[in-house]
């Protein structure tokens, strides 16, 4: 399929590294040419330095054969702008960035007026991301699938768990829920575990669950699941803006932090449900002067990395059990972050990426289950993916044991008719299912490509 990526910032050079790793056709746009000149240099892909909004830059990239056009430099109208001339000068589909608060409530209006396949907001979407991890404060993540009626969850395994030492086998003797281990981070090591796998202290695993039977699953591992009743926030970014939006909906009381005092003047106007500080989030002394200790939820959402790390640690060494969530856009240390023992780590630029590439794969189906969710799972070491199977294939009426499913890839579970199935050996899937499958391969298009050729 031939791509053409407008804008290389965080999100443009993550799109371009996977779009080439899933074997497109790969051109990029970016007015600074050193920028062009490292991803080419790093990727099989032609580059071009230039404007992204030009027509005659466009036909250099080759708009008129392009299957897709994804507009994401750092200017909302910019991105509109490519994507209209991309309409006028071929007939391929078109993503847009739009991150501007302001043009949330027109999103549909918009996409209809410029003709757009999508539009992303990464705040909006990492915000949600947020909202849908203090669910269970305990995990470190969770990605919804089914439209959010089943969950991976990741948390980590500590040394008092009766987890530890335990033989996967011999789970259904200590709980009793339709749960499945999934996935195990050892380590760098990702393990696609059975029956005999035997899980360990500081074991970070996925398990596959419906909501209510995550929460009995964590309550019979002595793990604590309530969902939280306040949060602090350090940071009034955009994002900042759309977690209060949404936990307040729900009657989560949210405390934002923000030294700009207008940034704090407008908060204070868009968000009447929240308390807004003026004052800096980094200062131990205003941190405990407003009420740290009491919060149950600490997220780290400041525009600086290290600012994030840094005060995240410090409430994470002062605050017990308290949930801790820090955003990173840049760092890319991720062995040294993992280290960090942070809990919950946002990045909004992979979130972003998920959704472009899910649609990418979608739009090379050929067998009609496209991918509905994408989820990189496990520091991105594998993938989960939803299908659902719209008709008769290779995957359906035979049961799952006989089917020549590739190694690496697993059957997660099958959602039928409302019905959550973890499933077993003598499981069939069927028309109409969805089915979440976990895979440490990249670049699964269709249900059918867990199978053998």
């Amino acid at each position: 399929m031939k791509i053409i990526i407008i804008g290389l910032g965080k999100v443009g050079t993550t799109l371009a590294a996977e779009l080439c790793d899933e074997e497109n056709d790969v051109t990029v746009i970016d007015k600074k040419e050193e920028l062009v000149e490292d991803v080419t240099g790093q990727y099989d892909l032609m580059g071009i330095a230039g404007n992204g909004a030009s027509h005659s830059t466009q036909v250099e990239a080759g708009i008129e054969s392009a299957d897709l056009l994804i507009a994401v430099t750092g200017s909302d109208e910019i991105n509109l702008l490519c994507c209209l001339m991309a309409e006028d000068g071929g007939k391929c589909h078109s993503i847009a960035r739009v991150r501007n608060p302001d043009y949330n409530s027109e999103i549909a209006f918009i996409r209809r007026k410029f003709h757009l396949s999508l539009i992303i907001n990464p705040d909006m979407v990492a915000a949600m991301e947020i909202a849908r991890n203090l669910k269970f404060p305990s995990a470190i993540d969770v990605d919804s699938f089914a439209k959010n009626r089943v969950d991976i969850l990741k948390f980590r395994v500590r040394e008092n768990s009766v987890l530890n030492g335990l033989r996967i086998a011999d789970l259904s003797e200590r709980v009793h829920q339709n749960i499945l281990i999934c996935a195990i981070e050892r380590g760098t090591d990702l393990i696609i575990p059975d029956g005999n796998t035997i899980l360990r202290e500081k074991d970070q695993i996925a398990i596959v669950a419906g909501d209510n039977d995550a929460n009995q699953f964590f309550r019979q591992v002595g793990i604590v699941s309530n969902q939280v009743k306040n949060v602090m926030i350090v940071g009034g970014s955009p994002m900042a803006y759309y977690v209060a939006k949404l936990l307040g909906a729900v009657g989560i009381r949210v405390k934002i932090i923000e030294k700009n005092y207008e940034r704090c003047e407008a908060l204070s106007e868009m968000l009447p449900k929240a308390t807004i500080v003026h004052g800096d989030g980094t200062d131990k002394v205003l941190l405990s002067e407003e009420g740290l200790e009491d919060y149950e939820c600490f997220a780290a959402l400041t525009n600086i990395d290290e600012e994030n790390i840094l005060v995240s640690l410090y409430a994470k060494k002062i605050g017990g059990q308290k949930k801790i969530i820090t955003k990173i856009n840049r760092i890319a240390f991720d062995e040294v972050i993992r280290e960090l023992d942070l809990d919950t780590i946002v990045h909004p630029k992979d979130i972003t990426a998920e959704m472009i590439i899910r649609y990418a794969r979608s739009m090379k189906n050929a067998y009609g289950s496209n991918v509905e969710t994408l989820h990189k799972i496990i520091d991105g070491k594998a993938e989960a993916l939803e299908f659902i199977i719209r008709g008769q294939s290779r995957v359906t009426g035979t049961t799952l044991q006989d089917l020549p499913i590739r190694k690496g890839i697993l059957v997660a579970c099958i959602y039928r008719e409302g019905k959550i199935i973890i499933p077993r050996g003598s499981d069939r899937m069927q028309t109409g299912d969805s089915v979440i499958i976990i895979t440490q391969e990249k670049g699964l298009k269709d249900i059918e490509d867990i199978l053998q050729k």
